[in-house]
């Protein structure tokens, strides 16, 4: 039979495009050491990566220096579910706003995931071998009669198919009234924080019915409130020493052990703000969506809706660097405030080394910055770069002047495809970058040590 000419076509294009809201990834995570990737999306669930090495053999056949491996999937489980708050009459999104792996102390491996409310933590471990010969149960695992139990034997472990466990091990609950926004684990290996807009909350991980408050900015009356924590992080060495950012573009550092309640921080770093440019959308494009401390301590990375900058410990009158991420949507604010995109939240991330930074924009763009030269260049996580061997494009805005070919108009840019979820490998020159449902890993086989990918 023909096909009816009045029929409706597929379009395969749109099908490929698709997205449904629980498929977007919301969080993106590296282990210490490298070896796995946890992501969180809006539907719950939590998938880990493992890196295999059993190609690299093939690299070196191509002269590609530096490890191989891909990242294939290990590990998929449903984090959490959809729940209610009925005192309040509030539906508790299932969405999985921040994860932070633990230490790796034996074979298994633990790591914290939260949504709005609940944080959990998970104990993901392998097992390749199973007991057998057991005197009172069949090989069914049914209990056996004893009256024909004749001979005593000495149960066996024999190996199996690998098998990946995931079990949850705490559930902390009941520590937060408002939206959780970060998660971070002390140095010492046995507390954690995690923030809300209000609070900043201090937990052991063997304790889950109550934890410390250390930071309380609630006013007493709901009406005086002028901003809200927006991050939060534990220093990498010093277990005392933690940051938290606020909306209203301010870094305080706190240390506990000047007080049990850090209300009054020990550094507070800002940047006056020049009374020429104030508009306003000032407030709105200073909030701090992220804060990361270097990895050697020293440094703090603070993205806002128009700039990175780097501030150093022991200077807080201002940021040593600052960072043009897209100065060229400056021009667009009111119409991004009207489409809601002014208060998108972009992550920030160091190199291994703290040499490069990184951040994500709109388009499938995101940014890296050398930060010995200045220099930053635009990369583009785009479906032909994902291709094995693909080299990534360098990208750039026309603003002005001589246009080049491939350039992209500020009008042409795509707000619905945002880079604000990415890792660096600890170690490695390799990025994970999440774009809507699509998770993107590229590495460096050039040096891994001193170039970008």
């Amino acid at each position: 039979m023909g096909e009816d000419a009045e029929s409706p076509k597929i379009n395969h294009t749109f099908l490929r495009d698709y997205v449904t809201e629980a498929d977007v990834i919301s969080t993106v995570e590296f282990n210490q050491t490298g070896d796995l990737l946890a992501t969180g999306d809006k539907g719950g669930r939590v998938v880990i990566f493992q890196r295999e090495t059993e190609s690299k053999g093939e690299y070196e056949e191509a002269g590609e220096t530096g490890d191989s491996g891909e990242y294939n999937v290990y590990s998929t489980f449903q984090s959490h579910e959809p729940d209610f708050d009925y005192l309040k009459s509030l539906e508790i999104e299932e969405k999985i706003n921040k994860i932070r792996w633990l230490p790796q102390q034996n074979a298994a491996h633990f790591l914290l995931s939260t949504n709005d409310k609940t944080i959990k933590l998970w104990k993901v471990s392998e097992r390749d071998k199973r007991p057998e010969g057991y005197n009172l149960k069949d090989e069914e695992g049914r209990i056996k009669d004893i009256s024909t139990i004749t001979s005593l034997q000495v149960p066996v472990l024999k190996p199996t198919d690998l098998m990946v466990e995931v079990r949850p091990r705490r559930v902390f609950s009941n520590g937060h009234t408002y939206h959780v926004n970060s998660i971070s684990v002390n140095s010492d290996g046995e507390t954690y924080l995690s923030a809300d807009d209000l609070r900043i909350n201090m937990w052991h991980l063997g304790i889950t019915d109550r934890s410390f408050n250390i930071v309380d900015i609630k006013p007493a009356n709901m009406e005086d409130l002028t901003e809200v924590i927006t991050s939060a992080e534990f220093h990498p060495h010093h277990c005392h020493l933690f940051v938290y950012s606020s909306s209203k573009g301010t870094l305080r550092l706190c240390d506990m052990r000047a007080s049990a309640l850090c209300d009054k921080h020990t550094k507070l770093f800002e940047e006056p703000e020049d009374p020429g440019s104030r508009s306003f959308f000032s407030e709105i494009i200073s909030s701090v969506s992220d804060v990361k401390f270097s990895h050697n301590g020293r440094y703090l990375l603070t993205r806002d809706y128009l700039t990175a900058k780097v501030w150093d410990l022991h200077m807080d009158k201002g940021p040593v660097e600052t960072y043009q991420v897209h100065e060229y949507l400056r021009s667009k604010l009111c119409s991004l405030y009207e489409n809601d995109c002014i208060f998108d939240k972009f992550e920030c991330v160091w190199n291994s080394s703290d040499s490069v930074i990184m951040t994500g924009a709109y388009n499938s763009f995101f940014r890296m910055f050398d930060r010995e030269t200045g220099r930053g260049v635009t990369l583009e996580a785009w479906r032909e770069s994902s291709k094995p061997r693909a080299v990534l494009r360098t990208r750039r805005v026309y603003t002005g002047g001589k246009r080049r070919r491939g350039d992209v108009g500020v009008d042409s840019l795509d707000f619905s495809k945002k880079i604000l979820h990415m890792a660096w490998h600890p170690s490695e020159n390799i990025i994970a970058i999440a774009a809507t449902n699509n998770l993107y890993i590229f590495q460096d086989r050039v040096n891994p040590e001193t170039h970008v990918p």
